[in-house]
């Protein structure tokens, strides 16, 4: 569980998904933050926040809905804010599993791909992962990476004076690691290739990869002063596939705490698994399995990356009623069009008076229900993304979509197959990249990340 050096204001569940699954995802609880992969109590970190928001963290105070920057609230009128609640989070790098896939949403996000480097093996990708580890470990403590001043370890400053602030790194595999490393005889089967989809119009440039990392934090600052460190790390012996930056709602932005809305204004995020479900871990990460090629996978989970543009100039074209009718949901609260509230199970089969269903039998929400899918599910956890306007003037913008489950084949791909043959979403869609990871599970204390599988 997440343990905070003060204790900070719940927030709700913020795992948007479009695509499969886009009406419903949640990894944390409607009170608050959920259990994470893992935390530990913070301590003084020595990026410690400075001015007001050092003093008020001394104080006990939180970051509420009018927070805001020292320099900001000296133009308002009420007392300034803390975010020391937001930048001493810190979640922990060793556990059963890695940090990032239970932990909540971070407001900022990167997904990076590398490839080996000819003559690159299994003794370097071990060696790599080593080093990954080591500073990722010391990054998500809020310490500054080793190394001499002036030598290639060396810490870069981006992040001096700022906490942990709730910092993730994960690491994956791809398929084409196994066979470059001498692994093949351990290759999941989990790991075979995606059926196609009609949505798809795929970049291979910007799809799968060796390896994989997943950084999240509350802050742009410390997110981005991780994914140098570890570009500077795999010199010499992994080079950048492809690199993705995401983002969402910031911690506080909000008046009260509540599920956040994707780029088309939908909120999205209610349905998502929870850690408290009784199946949680069965549908999510990957179970023992002793004696057999993918034991070192015990712990982990697959992640599903998806790059998936919206055509929002299409979309926000569309009344408010028919935006609703395509999703299955209000836009003003995200409740079921069947009724209720937010959290209400949707009523797949009421009609209204006019005898047509209420929830269409092409939404998006409908389609993507486990109810729908022989009780498929996926924990879905993504980043928004905008990456200006493209040629055609229309904005580059959409969802950086992730999802973890046990067996892709058994979560990601039935529901996607079902969206593919009539989701009423899907034409404002458009899938760009793709890649399917092997997620291990976490390092233990004195381990670092893949050492069952690399060292086996």
């Amino acid at each position: 569980m997440s343990k905070n050096r003060k204790q900070a204001p719940a927030r709700a569940a913020t795992a948007t998904a479009v695509g499969p699954g886009g009406g419903a995802a949640s990894d944390r609880d409607a009170g608050g933050r959920a259990a994470s992969d893992g935390a530990a109590p913070t301590g003084v970190s020595r990026r410690r926040l400075l001015g007001t928001a050092g003093a008020a963290g001394a104080t006990g105070l939180v970051l509420g809905a009018g927070g805001g920057v020292a320099g900001y609230a000296a133009t308002r009128p009420e007392e300034p804010t803390a975010l020391t609640t937001v930048g001493a989070n810190a979640a922990m790098f060793h556990g059963k599993h890695q940090p990032g896939i239970t932990t909540p949403l971070q407001a900022r996000g990167h997904l990076t791909a590398f490839d080996l480097v000819a003559g690159a093996g299994r003794k370097e990708a071990a060696a790599l992962l080593r080093r990954w580890s080591a500073v990722a470990k010391e990054l998500m403590a809020g310490r500054p990476t080793a190394g001499a001043a002036d030598g290639p370890g060396h810490d870069t400053g981006i992040a001096l004076d700022a906490g942990p602030s709730s910092l993730t790194v994960t690491f994956g595999f791809g398929r084409t690691f196994f066979g470059r490393t001498g692994l093949a005889d351990r290759l999941p089967a989990a790991l075979d290739p995606l059926p196609a989809f009609s949505a798809d119009a795929l970049d291979a440039k910007r799809s799968n990869g060796d390896l994989w990392v997943q950084i999240g934090a509350d802050d742009a600052l410390v997110a981005f002063h991780a994914l140098r460190a570890l570009q500077k790390e795999a010199a010499g012996t992994a080079r950048v596939r492809w690199q993705m930056n995401g983002f969402n709602r910031s911690p506080g932005a909000t008046a009260r705490p509540m599920t956040a809305r994707n780029l088309m204004g939908q909120i999205d995020g209610t349905g998502n698994p929870k850690p408290s479900d009784e199946d949680f871990d069965r549908r999510v990460f990957v179970p023992a399995s002793p004696g057999k090629p993918q034991e070192w996978m015990e712990g982990g989970s697959y992640a599903v990356v998806r790059r998936i543009r919206m055509l929002l100039d299409d979309w926000e074209k569309l009344p408010v009623e028919r935006q609703e009718r395509v999703i299955g949901r209000r836009k003003a609260d995200g409740a079921p069009l069947s009724g209720g509230t937010e959290t209400t199970e949707m009523d797949l089969d009421k009609a209204g008076p006019d005898g047509r269903l209420v929830i269409p039998d092409n939404a998006h929400a409908r389609i993507s229900s486990p109810e729908e899918n022989g009780g498929a599910a996926m924990l879905r956890r993504p980043f928004s993304y905008h990456d200006g306007i493209a040629e055609d003037g229309t904005p580059d913008a959409g969802l950086l979509f992730i999802c973890w489950q046990a067996d892709p084949f058994r979560g990601f791909v039935p529901v996607q197959r079902k969206l593919d043959r009539g989701d009423a979403l899907s034409p404002f869609l458009r899938h760009e990249a793709s890649g399917v990871f092997a997620v291990p599970g976490g390092a233990a204390e004195g381990e670092y990340v893949g050492q069952r599988l690399l060292e086996s």
